[in-house]
C-alpha cells in the first residue's frame, strides 16, 4: 500500500480548523454591550452594580494593566435557537484573549444581576450556557473583566515593568472579541471530541502498529462523509464511522490512570494576591458549574488559604462548594494553609501549615485530609515526612522533581524515608504535569514514563487549567469518557487522590525508599532571591515563638488573657508569605511589596503582643530583665524564662596589627587585616586555628549571574566562573562603646561593584563566636553576592539544618546527584567538622550555601570553604529585585559541635530583649538535656488553657531526658500537631513530668493540661 499517512493527517488537520471548529457554533447574533471601567482597585459586585453603565463599542481597546472592567451584556435570543434536538443556546465572550496559554492574560467573571457568580470566562471556556443565566429568551448579565498582563512573554524571562503597578503603564493591554449569543450544536462538538481524542492517540502509537493505521483509515473514512458544506447535517453519520474505532477495548495489561480535577492556582506570582482572590473564584466557580452537569466529576482542591477567602469574599459561592464537598465532588486535599515552600520555613512554621490547614477543613467541612500535596513546591525538605505523620496524615504528592536538570528519579511511587527514620508513601504523577488536559500525548507519556511498571499499575493524573485558566473543562471530560477504556491507551477513570493512593499503597506491597530529601536540581538561586522577604519570614517566625511563649508564661503564672484569635491571624498571615512563590522570591515587585508591608505589620503587632505579656508576667518596676526565649541559658538566665541578666565575661582586649585588629575575649581569638578580611580565627579551648592556611575569612565574593532560564529562580553552575574577590578595603577602624565591658567593633568599609559595603565584625564580651553584619546599598544587576570562609576542617560532609533537625550532605562530587547540589538550603546554621572538631557558620536571615573543599599543594591539608549567599540581582519577574538597603548578619563559632552550631542559630536569631519589671518569671518547663530542644510553648487550641510544648532531639542522637512542667498539672499527654492524643514511642508520662528517650530527630508535641 503507497504511504499517504501525512496527506490524510494534514487533510484532517485543515479540515477540523476551518470546517468542523465553526460548525460547532453555526449561528450567532451580537449582544448589546454597556460597561463601567472601576477608577481603581477590584470592588465587591454590589458596588459595581450601582454604578452607571455607559453604551461599549464592540471591538474596542480596553485594560490598562491590572485594571478593571465590568461589561453588561443584553440582548434576545432569536424564537427558533436551541429548541432543536442536539442544540443548545450559549453565550460567547471573547475578552481579547490569545489561544497560546489557558491563563497569564485577561480573565472574566459572569454575574447574574442578583449578584450571584456564574462562572469564569477564560481563554479555553468562553462559554456561559444560558440555563445557567435562568434560561429564557432574554440575555441580561454582567462581566467583570480583569486586564492582567501577560507578564509570561513566550518565558522568554525579558525584563518587564508590569509586574509594579506604579510602572506598568495605562496603555490598554486587549482588545474585545466576539460577544454573542451563539447556537451550540452538540453533535458538531462531540463528533469534535471525537475526533482530538482519536488524533491524539494515533500521532502516539508505533507505526508499525496496526492500530495507529486502523485510527487513521476510520478518521478518513469520516472526512469522506462530511460534507464540508453541510457539518451539522452530516456530523452524526461521521461520527458513526468512528463508533468502531472508539469502542475497541484497552489492552488488559494497559496502565491505569486515576484522573481527578484538579487547578493549580499560585496564591501570588506573576499576579499580586488580591489577583489570586478572584482567580480562585472564577476556578471555584467554573468547577462547581461543571459538577452540576457532570455528576461524577471530582476536584481536588488544596490550599486552605484559598477556601478562607471565598468564604470571606464570594460567600454565595462558598456555600455551593460546601453543599459539593458533602456529595464528595469538591475535595479538600493537601492540608496545608497554602503549598508553601518546604525548603525555608521553620519547623514551627511548617507544623502550623498542617495545624491551621488541616484545622480549617475539620471546622469547615469535616474533612481530615490524609495527603500532603505540593505538586510545585521548589524541592523538599528531608524532615517533611515526619511532619506529614506527626499532623496525621499518611501520602505525599508531588510532581516538580520531574524538573531535574541532571539526574531522573528512579521511582514515581515509593516510601520516602525522612530524618528521622519515618517513611512516607509518595508518589509523582509519571504524566509530568499537574495541569493536564487529557491529550493523547500526555496519557502516552504518563504510561512510557512511569518506572514502576511491574510492580504497579497506577498512577495519578491532575487534569485541569491553572493560574487563571479556570481549571478542568467538558472537553477534558469528555476526554476521560472516550479514554476510560480505549485501545491503545492507559485506562482513565475519574476519581479522588484518596481513591489512587489507597489502591497504590494496597497493590504496592513493598514499595523502593527513597532516604533524605527531595532535593530539585533547578530553583537554586531561590534560597536567596528577595532578601528582604526572606528576612521577613525569619523575623517573623521568632517573633511567633517569643509572642506565644511569653503570652502563655503570663497566661499561666499571672491570669493574663492569652490571644489566641490575634496570634492565629498572624500566624495565617506569615503562613500566606511562606506560599511557593513569595517566600522563594520568585514572584512579581508588587507580591514583594505587600509581604514586606505584611511583615512590618506582623513586627509591630507581635511587639505589643510581647510587650503586653511582659508587662503582665513582670509586674511594673523598674529592674533589667532578660526575656530569655531562646532554648538554651544566655547570659546567667535560664532557657525561657525572664530573670536580671549576669554580665559575665572578660573584656575584650583590642590591639592593632599590621594594620588591622586583634580582637579577643578570653574565648576566641580573631585577626582582622588590613582589609578587612578574617585572616586568623582560633578558640582557646581546642587551641586550633579555624582559618586554612593562606586563605581567609570574610571574603566577600561577586559572581555573574547569568542563568539561562527563570532569572529569579535559577544559579546556573557556570556561575562560579566569573568572580570578583573583594580583597581591598577603603578603610579598616575601630569603634569602641561607651562601656569597658562591651563589645568590640571593626568596621570595614568596601565596594562590591556599584555598591557601597560597610561590615561591622564585632566580637562581645563571654561570646563564642564572632559576629559580622554586612550592610551593602546594593544596586547591582544580574550579580551574586557571597560571603565566605576558608577553613582548615577536611570534611567530608557538611550538616544544615532543617526543620527540627539537619541533614548531612557529601562535599565531595563522586556522582551527578552531588554534583548537582552546588547550592544548598541551610536555616540557621551550617556546620563542617573533621573528628574532633569542627566550625559552625550561623545566619540571621540568609538560606543559600555553599560548600566546597580543596587540598592545599604546600602541606596537603584540606580547606573546606562555607560560602553564604547574602544577595541576588535578577531581572525577571522583579527587574529591580534586591535593591537598595540590606543588612544581613553572619556569625562564624570555631571549635563547635552540632550541639553549639544548635545554641548558635538561636543566639543568632533571637536578639536579647530586656524589659523593665518588678519580678521575674520562673519557666514553665525545664528540660534536663539540651539534646532536646523545645521548639514552642503555646496555649491549646481549643482554649481549655492546656499547655502545649513542642520538643525534638536535635543532634542526631539517640536522647534520654526529662521535660518537667514547672506548674501544677493534672495530666500529660503525647498529642499529634492537632492536638489529638496519639501514642508516641519514647515518652512515658508521668505526673507533670514527660519522661524522653527519643530516635535521632525525633519530633513530640506533648499536652500539659493545668
Amino acid at each position: 500500500m503507497h504511504d499517504d499517512r501525512r496527506l490524510t493527517e494534514v487533510r484532517l488537520d485543515r479540515f477540523v480548523r476551518e470546517r468542523i471548529v465553526p460548525a460547532v457554533y453555526p449561528r450567532s447574533v451580537r449582544l448589546t454591550l454597556d460597561s463601567w471601567d472601576v477608577p481603581g482597585e477590584p470592588v465587591p459586585v454590589t458596588e459595581a452594580l450601582r454604578q452607571e453603565f455607559t453604551p461599549q463599542e464592540h471591538g474596542a481597546a480596553w485594560g490598562p494593566p491590572w485594571s478593571t472592567k465590568w461589561l453588561r451584556l443584553q440582548g434576545d435570543v432569536p424564537d427558533s435557537w436551541g429548541t432543536a434536538p442536539g442544540t443548545a443556546v450559549e453565550i460567547l465572550v471573547d475578552l481579547g484573549f490569545s489561544a497560546d496559554l489557558p491563563g497569564f492574560q485577561c480573565e472574566g467573571t459572569a454575574w447574574r444581576p442578583d449578584g450571584t457568580v456564574v462562572k469564569a470566562i477564560s481563554p479555553r471556556n468562553q462559554h456561559v450556557p444560558l440555563k445557567l443565566l435562568g434560561g429564557g429568551k432574554s440575555v441580561d448579565f454582567y462581566v467583570e473583566a480583569a486586564a492582567n498582563p501577560d507578564l509570561s512573554q513566550g518565558w522568554t524571562f525579558a525584563a518587564t515593568p508590569y509586574g509594579d503597578k506604579a510602572t506598568s503603564g495605562s496603555e490598554p493591554k486587549y482588545r474585545l472579541g466576539q460577544i454573542v449569543i451563539a447556537e451550540l450544536n452538540r453533535t458538531v462538538w462531540e463528533l469534535q471530541q471525537d475526533i482530538w481524542t482519536l488524533s491524539g492517540l494515533m500521532h502516539e502509537l508505533p507505526m508499525d502498529l496496526p492500530r495507529r493505521h486502523e485510527i487513521l483509515r476510520a478518521l478518513e473514512r469520516m472526512l469522506d462523509i462530511l460534507d464540508p458544506e453541510d457539518v451539522p447535517g452530516t456530523a452524526a453519520a461521521g461520527r458513526e464511522a468512528l463508533a468502531a474505532v472508539l469502542a475497541r477495548p484497552a489492552y488488559a495489561s494497559a496502565h491505569q490512570l486515576l484522573a481527578t480535577g484538579h487547578a493549580h492556582i499560585d496564591s501570588a506570582w506573576l499576579w499580586p494576591v488580591r489577583e489570586t482572590i478572584r482567580k480562585c473564584a472564577r476556578t471555584f466557580s467554573n468547577v462547581v458549574a461543571l459538577m452540576d452537569e457532570h455528576p461524577g466529576f471530582v476536584f481536588s482542591c488544596s490550599s486552605a488559604q484559598q477556601f478562607a477567602w471565598i468564604k470571606e469574599s464570594y460567600p454565595e459561592l462558598f456555600g455551593r462548594i460546601r453543599e459539593k464537598v458533602k456529595t464528595g465532588q469538591f475535595v479538600p486535599v493537601g492540608g496545608m494553609w497554602v503549598e508553601a515552600d518546604s525548603n525555608m520555613p521553620g519547623g514551627e512554621a511548617m507544623a502550623r501549615q498542617f495545624l491551621e490547614g488541616k484545622s480549617f477543613f475539620l471546622a469547615e467541612f469535616g474533612i481530615d485530609c490524609q495527603e500532603a500535596w505540593l505538586p510545585d513546591t521548589f524541592g523538599y525538605s528531608a524532615a517533611l515526612p515526619q511532619i506529614v505523620k506527626a499532623a496525621g496524615s499518611q501520602w505525599f504528592l508531588t510532581q516538580k522533581i520531574s524538573w531535574n536538570q541532571v539526574n531522573r528519579m528512579p521511582h514515581h511511587t515509593f516510601n520516602w524515608e525522612g530524618i528521622d527514620g519515618t517513611r512516607l508513601f509518595t508518589h509523582f504523577p509519571p504524566v509530568d504535569s499537574y495541569s493536564s488536559e487529557l491529550s493523547g500525548r500526555e496519557l502516552a507519556h504518563a504510561e512510557r514514563n512511569y518506572r514502576d511498571h511491574g510492580r504497579g499499575t497506577i498512577s495519578l493524573l491532575p487534569f485541569g487549567y491553572g493560574d487563571g485558566g479556570g481549571g478542568p473543562t467538558r472537553e477534558m471530560l469528555a476526554a476521560a469518557r472516550r479514554t476510560a477504556d480505549l485501545e491503545g491507551s492507559p485506562r482513565v477513570q475519574t476519581g479522588t487522590a484518596g481513591t489512587f493512593f489507597a489502591r497504590a499503597q494496597a497493590e504496592y506491597e513493598s514499595p523502593p525508599v527513597w532516604a533524605g530529601e527531595l532535593y530539585l536540581e533547578l530553583h537554586r538561586g531561590t534560597y536567596t532571591s528577595q532578601a528582604r522577604t526572606k528576612l521577613g519570614n525569619r523575623r517573623s517566625e521568632h517573633l511567633l515563638r517569643e509572642a506565644e511563649l511569653w503570652c502563655a508564661t503570663a497566661a499561666v503564672r499571672a491570669g493574663y488573657s492569652y490571644p489566641a484569635a490575634e496570634l492565629k491571624r498572624l500566624w495565617r498571615l506569615v503562613l500566606l508569605q511562606q506560599f511557593h512563590d513569595i517566600l522563594p522570591g520568585s514572584a512579581i515587585a508588587w507580591v514583594h511589596q505587600d509581604a514586606e508591608r505584611n511583615y512590618a505589620a506582623v513586627g509591630t503587632a507581635l511587639e505589643s503582643i510581647i510587650a503586653d505579656a511582659a508587662a503582665a508576667g513582670l509586674g511594673a518596676g523598674e529592674r533589667d530583665f532578660l526575656l530569655n526565649a531562646a532554648p538554651h541559658e544566655r547570659q546567667g538566665v535560664p532557657a525561657l524564662a525572664a530573670a536580671e541578666p549576669d554580665r559575665r565575661g572578660d573584656p575584650v582586649s583590642v590591639t592593632e596589627s599590621q594594620g588591622g585588629y586583634v580582637l579577643d575575649n578570653g574565648i576566641i581569638r580573631a585577626v582582622v587585616d588590613a582589609n578587612g578580611l578574617l585572616a586568623s580565627l582560633r578558640d582557646y579551648a581546642s587551641g586550633r586555628e579555624a582559618i586554612a592556611p593562606g586563605h581567609s575569612g570574610n571574603l566577600l565574593e561577586l559572581h555573574r549571574d547569568t542563568p539561562n532560564e527563570w532569572d529569579a529562580w535559577d544559579i546556573d553552575a557556570f556561575y562560579r566562573r566569573n568572580v570578583v574577590q573583594l580583597t581591598e578595603a577603603r578603610s579598616v577602624t575601630l569603634e569602641r562603646g561607651h562601656r569597658a565591658d562591651g563589645p568590640a567593633v571593626v568596621v570595614v568599609e568596601r565596594m562590591a561593584g556599584s555598591s557601597a559595603v560597610t561590615q561591622r565584625i564585632l566580637l562581645e564580651p563571654g561570646a563564642p563566636s564572632l559576629s559580622i553584619c554586612t550592610a551593602v546599598d546594593w544596586q547591582e544587576s544580574q550579580k551574586l553576592l557571597k560571603l565566605g570562609f576558608a577553613l582548615d576542617v577536611r570534611a567530608d560532609r557538611s550538616a544544615s539544618e532543617t526543620q527540627f533537625g539537619h541533614v548531612f550532605r557529601p562535599t565531595h562530587v563522586n556522582t551527578s546527584w552531588e554534583a548537582a547540589k552546588f547550592e544548598i538550603c541551610a536555616h540557621r546554621w551550617i556546620h563542617v567538622a573533621e573528628p574532633g572538631y569542627g566550625v559552625a557558620v550561623s545566619n540571621a536571615s540568609s538560606y543559600g550555601h555553599d560548600v566546597t573543599r580543596n587540598i592545599r599543594e604546600a602541606d596537603g591539608g584540606t580547606t573546606t570553604t562555607v560560602r553564604v549567599s547574602l544577595l541576588r540581582a535578577s531581572r525577571f519577574p522583579d527587574p529591580r529585585a534586591d535593591r537598595g538597603r540590606h543588612e544581613l548578619t553572619v556569625t562564624i563559632r570555631p571549635g563547635a559541635s552540632i550541639a553549639d552550631a544548635v545554641e548558635e542559630g538561636y543566639r543568632t536569631n533571637l536578639a536579647p530583649r530586656v524589659v523593665k519589671g518588678a519580678k521575674g518569671l520562673q519557666p514553665l518547663f525545664t528540660v534536663s538535656n539540651t539534646a532536646l530542644v523545645i521548639e514552642a510553648v503555646k496555649l491549646a487550641e481549643d482554649g481549655s488553657g492546656d499547655v502545649i510544648v513542642r520538643v525534638y532531639e536535635s543532634l542526631g542522637e539517640r536522647s534520654v531526658g526529662q521535660v518537667k512542667a514547672n506548674f501544677d498539672v493534672t495530666r500529660v499527654q503525647t498529642v499529634d500537631l492537632l492536638e489529638r492524643e496519639v501514642a508516641a514511642p519514647g515518652v512515658v508520662a508521668g505526673p507533670g513530668t514527660a519522661e524522653l528517650s527519643l530516635r535521632p530527630f525525633q519530633l513530640v508535641t506533648l499536652r500539659f493540661a493545668r
